[in-house]
């Protein structure tokens, strides 16, 4: 029998959005993935919040990491791909997806769980001075902002809109000015209807009620808001109600690209069938606030998401090919718990209510479980290990094989072998193996270099791929302070069919083609093949400037200034992300600066600086032991000042490394003296399209840093001093010996 493993890729599903739906399907794919379906998930963050606890974290009682759903980890527990971005439209006439900033995706199946907002630009300068309870991210930074520092004596909080929403932050929020700020002023709920708690029963509805006014929340019905202002909000009637904080939670409604889909809506809404589809297009299916049940429809809440679920999975298997479709039958009622400020909470089912603290605690356990099941993922089984093996097999199979430049051959083999190379002398190849990339003369007197590189995949999403493996390539033109021009790429699929093929490859070489052509530099060919994994490789050429010698790994001076451009820790993020111990975040950022191309950081160094390299798979140190060696020179580098990525330090203190790192400080033992800590870890840990390292001169590196700055490279950083030879690295200061303060974290680079 062929194995599931072994049979290729024939359909996409794309799940768009990191809904309660989705991510609980990402769980169960996990568990049991079907055979030849390619699953994708996009959504704008790396991470989804769970608004059943935003009452609960507006109060104080959760930080904000408990309400987040880590896509990144979901995603990697459910080999599916994850594309960060924001869907704004379909075209389903070429079964395309539109996210900002980046080319279509294709789909065979698409569902939509996206959620809804609360924000409201048809009131002027709801933009400019309020926040939407929905989408969370700018509510909890605003209010974070708000609580920083001790409010104005008497400042006001104005909530717009008198629905469950609005009465459970405005309670959360009067709990928590009472406790933390007492010399602030009160809250006031505005609905324009008659009443408030539409919604709920009227025992519920009295319960509530009751709670706001011992909060000391004011209720104002009837009363329509005509503009907000800085400080204040006016309505229709001319009362202005003084407001340091507005949070809108009124029209709650559909995202406006829904509209232009051609699908048929309910009020903004995807109209679905009793099997979750579109009753427009049975390849399009719609769950959680966003859709509407054609038949028995029911309120937007998150428990019929969660029920919706398991459904879902079915059909969107069913949809591809496995299996037939199974109805969705939603519950006639669901028991609702509405947070009234502190750990207490009402709740209300089919008319009747109660009230207690007990009802915050049966809330919370409820919460908490929910969270459980997204975080604690089952571990999934590994191939099972031959009874016999080779001496050492087994061995070196114990941690899973690391991608990107992780997966490169150490330097003290790489070496041995390149030290029985014959190569045939010719005058035109003016520097060979050794250097960031080959110097060629060219007739007429131009310089050439030419540098090739192959990387194994570091994330599934294809462009995003594309573009790490290309700025990685472009690293050692740019080293050698060259112009790129002209590039081959290599690229290996894993099996698929001809129709994802085409898919995979328009999207590699989209990005692949946008990155070296900001560059001025074109793809001029080269080379697909269908392996047992997604791999990467570019052969790149680059032109010197006329009149400006390469740049190499020789030519540092005594005296230089060691200039780093980027954040370490890529390396040892991946490693601890394999083991699912890494924050989705934390590795979302490490993509992006992974993705950013460095040609203006060395169109900043390359005229100035002595010699200068990219680090790579060797590690900061690593390369830095190769310039030292090439200059004959010696260098003392202080680990506090080494940029670190967000979330590596953490992981290398848990003891997470790729597979190349022992090698690396093997490579170095004996000319480097690292010191031990997670700090001294990082220095040897391979990077994936990596920084560049220059020497420069030491009066020149304040302006120079300033300019890389300016251009966007906020943590760019002098890291060391180079000193007389002989070769030899000396890390100093308190944090070489594991002391002293964290190293600078780094999410992004410009």
């Amino acid at each position: 029998m062929t194995p599931a493993s072994a049979l290729p890729l024939t359909r996409d599903i794309v799940l768009i959005g990191g809904g309660h739906a989705h991510a609980l399907l990402l769980r169960a794919w996990g568990m049991q993935p079907l055979a030849g379906a390619r699953l994708t998930v996009i959504n704008p963050a790396p991470t989804a919040p769970y608004t059943g606890m935003l009452p609960g974290h507006i109060a104080g009682h959760y930080a904000r990491d408990d309400l987040e759903i880590d896509l990144v980890r979901l995603a990697s527990h459910a080999g599916a791909r994850l594309i960060l971005g924001r869907a704004e439209g379909i075209d389903r006439a070429a079964g395309r997806i539109h996210v900002a900033g980046r080319p279509p995706v294709a789909y065979d199946v698409a569902s939509i769980d996206i959620g809804i907002t609360s924000d409201m630009p048809e009131v002027p300068g709801f933009t400019d001075h309020a926040a939407a309870v929905k989408p969370l991210a700018g509510y909890a930074a605003r209010w974070r902002d708000f609580l920083a520092g001790p409010p104005p004596a008497g400042a006001q909080v104005v909530v717009i809109g008198g629905g469950v929403a609005g009465c459970e932050c405005a309670m959360a929020m009067a709990w928590r000015l009472r406790r933390e700020h007492p010399g602030a002023g009160g809250v006031t709920v505005i609905e324009a209807a008659p009443a408030v708690l539409r919604d709920l029963g009227a025992r519920a509805r009295a319960a509530v009620l009751a709670a706001m006014q011992r909060l000391g929340v004011t209720v104002l019905t009837g009363a329509q808001v005509e503009r907000i202002e800085a400080g204040a909000v006016v309505l229709a009637d001319g009362r202005r109600l003084p407001a340091a904080f507005v949070l809108g939670a009124a029209g709650a409604r559909p995202h406006g690209w829904l509209a232009a889909t051609g699908l048929h809506l309910t009020d903004g809404h995807v109209t679905v069938d009793g099997f979750l589809r579109s009753i427009t297009d049975p390849a399009i299916f719609a769950v959680g606030d966003c859709a509407h049940l054609q038949t028995g429809p029911r309120p937007k809440a998150g428990v019929y998401a969660v029920r919706q679920a398991p459904v879902l999975l079915h059909n969107l298997r069913a949809a591809v090919g496995a299996g037939r479709m199974m109805p969705y039958r939603a519950q006639a009622d669901y028991l609702r718990l509405i947070s009234t400020g502190g750990r207490s909470a009402v709740a209300d089912k089919h008319g009747l209510s109660v009230a207690g603290d007990w009802l915050w605690r049966l809330k919370d356990g409820i919460d908490a479980r929910f969270m459980a099941r997204l975080r604690d993922l089952p571990p999934m089984p590994g191939p099972d290990a031959p009874e016999l093996a080779a001496t050492g097999a087994k061995e070196g199979a114990a941690a899973p094989l690391c991608g990107g430049c992780g997966a490169k051959v150490g330097a003290g083999a790489l070496g041995a072998a390149l030290a029985r190379l014959h190569a045939v002398p010719r005058a035109d190849l003016l520097a060979g193996p050794g250097d960031d990339a080959a110097i060629l003369s060219l007739p007429g007197g131009g310089v050439q270099v030419l540098t090739t590189d192959s990387l194994r995949s570091v994330t599934d999403d294809p462009y995003l791929m594309g573009r790490i493996a290309t700025v990685h390539a472009l690293g050692d033109i740019w080293a050698m302070g060259a112009v790129p021009q002209a590039a081959l790429v290599t690229v290996t699929l894993p099996r698929m069919s001809p129709s994802l093929a085409e898919r995979t490859l328009a999207e590699v070489l989209e990005a692949v083609s946008e990155v070296l052509g900001a560059e001025g530099a074109a793809v001029a060919g080269g080379h697909t093949a269908l392996g047992a994994e997604f791999a990467l490789g570019l052969t790149i050429t680059g032109l010197m400037p006329e009149g400006r010698a390469p740049l190499t790994k020789a030519g540092a001076r005594p005296g230089d200034a060691l200039i780093l451009t980027r954040p370490i820790g890529t390396g040892t993020l991946l490693a601890a992300a394999m083991q699912r111990a890494a924050e989705g975040p934390d590795i979302a950022a490490a993509l992006d600066a992974m993705a950013t191309p460095q040609g203006a950081a060395a169109a900043v160094l390359a005229p100035v600086a002595h010699a200068m390299t990219d680090v790579t798979g060797f590690g900061l140190a690593g390369h830095l032991a190769e310039m030292l060696r090439a200059s004959g020179v010696s260098a003392a580098l202080d680990p506090g000042t080494v940029p670190v990525l967000a979330g590596a330090l953490a992981a290398a203190a848990g003891g997470h490394a790729s597979v190349l790192a022992p090698e690396n400080r093997a490579a170095v033992a004996g000319l480097a003296e690292l010191g031990d800590g997670p700090r001294a870890a990082l220095l040897v840990d391979p990077q994936t399209s990596g920084g560049l390292l220059a020497a420069v001169p030491a009066d020149r590196a304040r302006a120079l840093l300033d300019a890389l700055h300016a251009a966007g490279f906020a943590h760019a950083a002098r890291i060391g001093s180079v000193g007389d030879g002989p070769p030899r690295l000396q890390a100093t200061g308190a944090v070489a010996q594991g002391r002293g303060p964290a190293l600078a974290s780094g999410a992004t680079m410009g």
